[in-house]
């Protein structure tokens, strides 16, 4: 699949931590294993902050408390990507600073870089960086493909009318499986 991307999205400790789905992270290795046999870019994407948060306005109320805790900077281990699905060397890893993959991150440049022009999308949550960085994606003319079950989100009923009615407009939906198997033949 030339010309395509599987982005591994927010897939850190802490947050894997808040999501427990034993099944979660085995399946999504099997998204990641299947891209690398098949050439596919594999580029991840984590959230990331300077020492101090100076990156983050008190009026955010996404990342406001986060600011407090001093978390999500580096060198925090809980902010690191899970060991279970981690890049090999030479694979890249873009650090954004707020939902979107593209918001405060060189995402577009990496992508522009390597010729893009598709992404497969996976991470936590649905509802949150996967949401905002498909709409962000085919507003740039992306094509797209999300993995319903390489996704995952706190709140069931929103993972399915996301992946199921509304990513479905701007995007393909499959599953791993499904995803895996094509992109191997």
């Amino acid at each position: 699949m030339p010309e395509t991307a599987l982005l591994v999205m927010d897939v850190q400790q802490a947050i894997v931590d808040r999501h427990p789905d034993a099944d979660y992270l085995p399946r999504l290795r099997g998204a990641i294993d299947a891209a690398r046999a098949a050439g596919v870019p594999v580029v991840y994407v984590v959230v990331g902050f300077r020492p101090g948060h100076p990156d983050i306005s008190p009026r955010n109320k996404t990342f406001g408390a986060l600011a407090q805790s001093g978390r999500f900077v580096e060198g925090d281990l809980s902010a690191r990507i899970h060991p279970d699905v981690a890049p090999l060397p030479g694979e890249v890893v873009v650090t954004k600073k707020r939902v979107s993959a593209f918001a405060g991150s060189d995402l577009d440049v990496v992508l522009r870089a390597g010729d893009v022009r598709h992404l497969v999308l996976t991470g936590i949550a649905t509802s949150g960086v996967v949401l905002s960085t498909l709409r962000q994606a085919a507003d740039l003319d992306f094509g797209l493909t999300v993995l319903a079950d390489g996704c995952l989100d706190g709140d069931l009923e929103v993972h399915r009318v996301l992946t199921e009615k509304v990513f479905p407009r701007q995007a393909d939906v499959a599953t791993v499986e499904e995803w895996a198997g094509a992109v191997g033949r």
